[in-house]
């Protein structure tokens, strides 16, 4: 079953012939290399490319590492990428005219001095390059530094809730319950049973992201790294900082690392995009405050396998749920602070810092928006909506629930609507 996936093909599509490496990102197994290699392939096919004008070449497969006379378990052994002079020999075989051919390249990070190989083809006019990449690194390190300015990142992302919905078989309600326990990834999607799409989930994590960043960043002490993730797992959509976190392993476990090791261990999980960090922004003095920050995970099913699906919080779950979407959709996402000065009952002055849940920008739009599971009374609903108004600029205001109901203003100007239509409908909050 294939799942569409045209946010991203739509993407790359804008992006032909623009002269740049398009550099798709993103975590491990969230569909980039079906996107390159199944679905623009395709897509290129339909318009009319020749196939022997589309180069698709995968630097994780044994298969396609032995036409260029190279062996996967060698590389392996001595620590080393894919030879590019091999490599450049294969490609120079394949161009046999002048015409328009298309490199779609898989883990590019497994040749080495891959940066140089792709600006050499960037120079020749009838070369088309896409690679994938999976850590961040590929993208702050070699496209800006190596690259210079000659990169397009395309980032993607597991399913989106629509994307997912269109496999799902039942309704919305049901679908959501689904998509916040199991999450995103394609082929946990695909899977059929309980049994099966933990087992996978608890697999993925342990098989493939874990050792993946461990070998990465030559990480000696796995079990202070997976202590780590045991404590964001549990505390998606809480203010932290690695003197917090230090602070929690001395009490919790007795463990004597270090802050700066904790900032090293949240880099390598933001490198591998299993998790995402939030900056808090002043929206008064309009500035940012570097700490503490707030972790979401790119996919709810691997946060919850970690924890072996307990503490499945609905309300922390529907706030991580809304920023991924948010993100996206291409938006910078900040956690926004309202400061505010009230009086008490004796009259003194107090200062406060009331909670934005997200301040969202992109290009000259911004809309500030509070994640409120349910709205039952009134009293509930003046605690969502008192940061919004203490907010004195004229950008939308949105509270996003789980209720059951109608898009609708309210006398503040402010917009109320289902995390059903906010998920289903991209242009609901613009509305």
């Amino acid at each position: 079953m294939e799942i569409s996936r045209d946010t991203y093909l739509n993407r790359l599509i804008k992006r032909k012939h623009n002269g740049l490496i398009k550099v798709i990102t993103g975590i491990r197994r969230c569909g980039k290399s079906y996107l390159l290699n199944t679905i623009f392939y395709h897509h290129l096919l339909e318009c009319g490319v020749d196939s022997e004008h589309i180069i698709r070449f995968a630097f994780d497969s044994g298969e396609d590492l032995h036409l260029i006379g190279e062996n996967l378990i060698q590389m392996e052994k001595e620590k080393r990428g894919a030879d590019p002079e091999k490599f450049m020999a294969y490609i120079h075989s394949r161009i046999i005219d002048g015409e328009m051919y298309y490199l779609l390249l898989d883990e590019i990070q497994m040749l080495d001095c891959f940066e140089a190989v792709l600006n050499g083809y960037l120079r020749k006019d009838n070369m088309d390059v896409y690679v994938t990449g999976s850590n961040a690194r590929l993208l702050s390190k070699d496209i800006a530094t190596e690259f210079a300015g000659r990169g397009d990142e395309v980032h993607m992302y597991p399913l989106s809730f629509a994307e997912f919905m269109t496999v799902y078989r039942g309704d919305r309600y049901m679908g959501l319950s689904e998509y916040m326990l199991y999450g995103g990834i394609p082929m946990i999607v695909l899977k059929e049973g309980i049994e099966e799409k933990t087992s996978a989930l608890q697999n993925l994590f342990s098989e493939i992201y874990i050792r993946d960043i461990m070998q990465r960043n030559k990480v000696k002490n796995i079990e202070e790294l997976e202590d780590l993730l045991n404590i964001l797992s549990s505390s998606i959509g809480y203010l932290t900082n690695p003197e917090k976190l230090k602070n929690t392993f001395k009490s919790v476990k007795k463990s004597k690392i270090t802050s700066s090791t904790i900032k090293k261990y949240l880099d390598y999980l933001e490198d591998s995009f299993l998790i995402s960090a939030a900056q808090r922004y002043n929206i008064r003095g309009k500035s940012y405050i570097e700490t503490p920050k707030k972790y979401y995970f790119s996919d709810l099913g691997l946060r919850n396998a970690r924890i072996n699906f307990r503490q499945l919080e609905e309300t922390h779950s529907m706030e991580n749920v809304i920023y991924n979407e948010l993100s996206m959709r291409g938006y910078s996402v900040d956690v926004g602070v309202v400061q505010i000065a009230e009086r008490d009952q004796n009259g003194k002055v107090i200062r406060k810092q009331l909670e934005v849940d997200f301040v969202c920008n992109l290009g000259s739009s911004r809309y500030y928006i509070q994640s409120a599971y349910s709205l039952p009374d009134a009293a509930k609903r003046n605690q969502e909506i008192k940061p919004l108004r203490k907010i004195d600029d004229s950008f939308k205001k949105i509270i996003i629930t789980k209720d059951i109901i109608k898009p609708y203003y309210d006398d503040y100007g402010i917009l109320t609507v289902s995390i059903y239509d906010f998920l289903l409908d991209t242009e609901v909050i613009g509305k």
